[in-house]
């Protein structure tokens, strides 16, 4: 069923303000409908049934990365012949166990006529692998139906201002999605170095903030607001005019 879904903290803070204390259902309800109605918030399409258990094969999935990255590390660094002879046996039934789960969580995902379809737009993006889309779609299935900076601050890429008159502090990326972040930040850095125009922003950021990281972190936006297939994942999952480089017309235009 189509739903609203709010930070709660949110919903609190608002009660608070129109000076309600006490805390029951009945209160409750009139407080989040006006809540509703004063931010005009509007209702979201219902998530694919699979959902969740695609969220826990993909939880599952994050075990055998990291003990593929301990292993490789280890394997790099360790002399004895019969340690190597283990770590490589390990390696070999870790990356087993990878190819498997990603191939159930595609397969769960075909399941899903709708799923499917955001599928394979978000992996027509350029630089954008069918294991890093089935990352955001299952971490963020809201997006398509989010503007860009929605999309940004869910994905823990937006830089939130500090200023307070005369007084300005440094923008600080807060809150958002971790695992999200981690899976599009590698993309991000691809479309840096090969796509000019991105280069040419990226550039911009790093002479203004003197900084590569906070760029590069931010700059991850750019695997998932309206720059790239966002944009072209409508509510039925269809493409919005993509052209031959992977992004949409108007509504892909640089901010």
């Amino acid at each position: 069923m189509p739903f609203i879904k709010v930070n709660p903290k949110q919903a609190r803070r608002f009660v608070q303000a129109t000076g309600k204390l006490a805390k029951t259902d009945r209160v409750y309800c009139e407080m989040l409908a006006k809540m509703g109605a004063a931010l005009q918030l509007m209702p979201k399409a219902g998530n694919a049934e699979n959902l969740y258990d695609l969220r826990d094969v993909l939880a599952a999935r994050r075990a055998p990365i990291k003990d593929r990255t301990a292993a490789k590390v280890r394997n790099a660094t360790v002399t004895p012949a019969l340690v190597k002879r283990q770590l490589e046996r390990h390696l070999s039934q870790t990356e087993s166990d990878i190819v498997k789960i990603d191939a159930a969580m595609l397969e769960m995902t075909r399941q899903d006529k709708r799923m499917s379809e955001r599928l394979e737009v978000m992996s027509s993006i350029p630089r954008i692998g069918e294991t890093t889309a089935l990352i955001v779609l299952v971490e963020m299935p809201e997006i398509g139906t989010l503007d860009s900076k929605q999309v940004d601050s869910l994905a823990g890429c937006a830089p939130m201002s500090q200023r307070s008159g005369k007084w300005q502090g440094k923008a600080r990326i807060l809150g958002g999605c971790q695992n999200l972040g981690h899976a599009v930040f590698m993309p991000a850095l691809v479309t840096i170095r090969f796509n000019a125009e991105l280069k040419a922003k990226y550039d911009q950021l790093i002479a203004a903030e003197k900084e590569k990281k906070s760029p590069s972190r931010r700059y991850c936006e750019s695997c998932l607001s309206s720059k790239t297939h966002s944009c072209a994942i409508n509510e039925s999952g269809a493409k919005n005019g993509v052209d031959r480089d992977g992004y949409s017309g108007p509504c892909c235009t640089m901010s």
